[in-house]
């Protein structure tokens, strides 16, 4: 089997994975918001866990179409990632799609849109975030969050609703951004990587943590990349 999948090989496999993921993080939200919140529960900070993890599923699913390897159909490879994206918090998926090719083409420069010289977390990711979520987003959370309040619990809201897409973003901030990207790398995408650990990774941030293998193949989807960690030796 040639390692470097091409995209014709997904369908209908790349559907299903992304449709599965942003189904059941539909399913999810709609279970939580409609239960009562008990803090002494420890299932709770298990679901926020839970539903965090979904919701970078959904990112990952974006990312995924902005490389066209959710279906080698262009129209329903957009419709899908277009949908995750606005699913997570009302990300467009239009201004999404010319910074990410903008930091694979510029990966650690000064031109790569998700990079930060300072390589301090913080300043980082303030600097990731401002990048990317912009006033329209945030009007459009604030909408949808005081008409959401009209049928469910705002305890629930915030909890499974709000916090879960906020941790999302330092999940998908820290292992698909900082940690591959910080300090010097001295390979021709000056990108880290996890080390072969597939359970992990996949609970990590969807085997994104492979950011070397991503970047050396880009039209490999998230749910192929451990291949490539199978063959490579960092």
């Amino acid at each position: 089997m040639d390692i470097h999948q091409t995209h014709k090989k997904i369908d209908p496999k790349g559907i299903i994975i992304a449709a599965s993921v942003i189904l059941l993080w539909t399913l999810m939200l709609i279970f939580l918001l409609r239960i009562e919140v008990n803090f002494t529960h420890p299932w709770i900070y298990l679901a926020i866990l839970i539903q965090t993890h979904l919701y970078t599923g959904l990112f990952i699913t974006a990312h995924d179409a902005m490389h066209g390897v959710v279906s080698s159909n262009k129209k329903a490879n957009n419709i899908i990632g277009w949908t995750a994206a606005m699913l997570f918090s009302y990300n467009f998926y239009g201004r999404l799609f010319p910074k990410h090719h903008e930091h694979h083409r510029h990966v650690a420069t000064d031109d790569d849109p998700d990079y930060h010289p300072s390589g301090n977390f913080f300043r980082w990711y303030l600097s990731f975030i401002t990048n990317y979520v912009t006033i329209w987003q945030i009007l459009l959370m604030a909408v949808t969050y005081n008409v959401l309040k009209l049928w469910f619990p705002y305890e629930n809201l915030i909890m499974f609703w709000i916090i879960p897409a906020v941790l999302s973003t330092f999940q998908l901030f820290y292992f698909g951004t900082y940690l591959p990207h910080r300090g010097e790398h001295g390979n021709k995408h000056r990108s880290g990587t996890l080390q072969r650990n597939h359970a992990w990774a996949f609970l990590s941030c969807y085997f994104f943590g492979y950011h070397y293998e991503h970047h050396d193949s880009p039209r490999t989807p998230w749910w192929r990349l451990w291949q490539l960690k199978n063959t490579t030796r960092q």
